[in-house]
């Protein structure tokens, strides 16, 4: 039998584009669902039913009876933020050891990760990146040290001296820094105490299916199982192909898939490009189309563009065509979703940038971070549709300015936009458009 394929959900923006609502909708086609990067800096919202859900770690599938969630070998857990998420999870009735594997490769993000995070950001000072404090980019640097602890340690009988080893090396390296330890906190609570917790945390993440999924992966592809790769933040956050150094640490590319799931390249099926109607960015870093003005505010509050799991407020702009065709470039998307429609119903008037100038020269593909930080962009506008699209769920009864501006974008990347979302619930969808 012929090994089936791994579809792959990417976002193709600055992170925060709607990916978890869309594996959200998509899950009911697939048999498994596969987080491949990232950790508890994302934050996936899913609306349902009156309800909504924000997850960190877990797979958007996890709300979909009879569908196996995958935690790849590229992501990292905190086993506090973790069982947050569980907890959560069984109050909405949902028993999450039935419907989750975690990679043994995966890698742990300790308490004095956290700490670490929160010291090197503060020693950048105004040259910060914006970093969400999560442990993300110390537990990679361990990785790739070849120091960290993976899922598989909780296992091993030395496991509490493989965690005081490491640790003891996290706080040499904070009093080199002259962090203070004593008035330390972790989201809120002395960092002992979040400790004390995380602790707890490994005891629950022991009652989990703790396997080589890369194994498990191969068998269900040949077994003819449908599976859906889920990313965390975005393109232009990847750590090779993002505007270095205001990044993530992982690979958010279609690349990414193969490391952090351990599938061959072959393996890749279909890839959706997840994009908002506009661009929002959180955190320092060039952002080419960003509003300073009354219409930067307005896709703000209109759109809820506060962080999931930070709750900072996003910067807000116009929806940037350059940069698109960048990473569908990167990425090989071959279906376009577009997010957040709904949020532009009041606009007079839409802009797009279509190109940029430097220095009064036209820029040739996407810029350099440098570079990025001073091109100018080249605007065309079109008429807004000014009246409410969330009620549509047929690409037909979408007023004609609307379909206009989805047809502009498709001319302008070769792309057709497959699905739209006109609003946060996963009903408010439109999909095949």
């Amino acid at each position: 039998m012929q090994k089936s394929k791994i579809d792959v959900i990417l976002g193709i923006q600055w992170g925060d584009e709607g990916k978890g609502k869309i594996v959200d909708v998509l899950a009911s086609r697939y048999d498994i669902i596969a987080r491949f990067q990232g950790g508890p800096n994302a934050g996936h919202t899913i609306k349902f039913g009156g309800s909504t859900h924000v997850l960190h770690t877990i797979p958007s599938g996890i709300f979909h009876e009879g569908k196996v969630n995958v935690i790849g070998n590229g992501v990292l857990v905190d086993a506090r933020i973790f069982c947050q998420e569980t907890a959560e999870l069984r109050l909405a009735g949902i028993e999450p050891r039935q419907r989750m594997k975690i990679s043994d490769k995966a890698h742990l993000i300790l308490p004095t990760h956290r700490l670490l995070d929160a010291a090197l950001e503060a020693r950048k000072g105004a040259k910060k990146i914006g970093s969400t404090v999560k442990g993300i980019g110390p537990a990679y640097t361990d990785k790739t040290a070849r120091c960290g602890l993976r899922m598989g340690d909780i296992f091993s009988p030395n496991f509490n001296g493989k965690y005081n080893g490491l640790k003891a090396e996290h706080v040499l390296q904070l009093k080199q820094y002259g962090f203070n330890l004593e008035a330390a906190t972790i989201d809120g609570m002395p960092w002992k105490q979040y400790e004390e917790k995380w602790l707890e945390g490994i005891e629950e993440l022991r009652g989990f299916e703790v396997v080589s999924t890369e194994f498990y992966l191969d068998r269900a592809m040949r077994e003819g199982k449908r599976i859906l790769a889920e990313g965390a933040q975005g393109t232009l956050l990847d750590v090779d192909f993002g505007s270095y150094p205001f990044v993530t640490s992982s690979s958010t590319t279609t690349s990414g898939v193969c490391v952090g799931l351990g599938v061959p390249p072959s393996a890749i099926g279909k890839v959706y490009g997840i994009f908002k109607a506009y661009c929002t960015r959180v955190g320092s870093g060039p952002f080419p189309t960003e509003l300073h003005n009354e219409t930067g505010e307005l896709l703000r509050q209109k759109g809820h563009e506060f962080g999931a799991t930070t709750g900072r407020a996003r910067r807000t702009g116009w929806l940037d065509l350059p940069a698109l065709r960048y990473t569908l470039m990167i990425n090989g998307v071959t279906d376009l979703v577009m997010m957040k429609s709904d949020v532009m119903d009041g606009f007079e008037s839409i802009c797009v940038a279509e190109s940029y100038r430097l220095d009064g020269k036209p820029v040739e593909g996407y810029p350099d971070t440098e570079s990025a930080e001073r091109v100018e962009p080249v605007y065309a506008s079109m008429p807004g549709w000014k009246t409410p699209i969330s009620s549509a769920r047929s690409y037909d009864s979408l007023p004609q300015e609307f379909k206009a501006y989805v047809e502009y974008i498709v001319r302008n990347t070769g792309l057709d936009i497959k699905m739209i979302s006109v609003g946060p619930d996963r009903e408010e969808t439109i999909v095949n458009a």
